[in-house]
């Protein structure tokens, strides 16, 4: 229980970090891309993007607290992968710039 409300502070720690502007090098990919690289992507973009993904995911891991079943782990994955999938093209796709 103590763990799981240390990953949900974490998480949402790191979102507020990243949203205002001082956790870049917290966005995988992005902190060891090249410069030319990270001229593809609209930054802001990317750290809304990223931060709001974090900030959603820190109280979402509560769902793990309600009842310590498969259906409740279940439904923390699912959650988990469809959001982690939306935000993988939202990212490649809204978050880059056009050229």
């Amino acid at each position: 229980m103590v763990i799981i409300i240390i990953v949900a502070a974490a998480l949402v720690i790191m979102g507020i970090t990243i949203l205002i502007g001082k956790g870049d090098n917290l966005i995988a990919g992005y902190n060891t891309a090249s410069r030319k690289e990270k001229e593809q992507y609209n930054i802001k973009r990317l750290r809304g993007l990223i931060g709001s993904f974090l900030i959603v995911l820190g109280p979402m891991t509560f769902i793990l607290l309600e009842e310590e079943t498969m259906a409740a782990t279940g439904a923390f994955i699912t959650l988990t992968l469809v959001l982690s999938i939306v935000m993988i093209v939202l990212a490649n796709t809204w978050a880059k710039k056009k050229s």
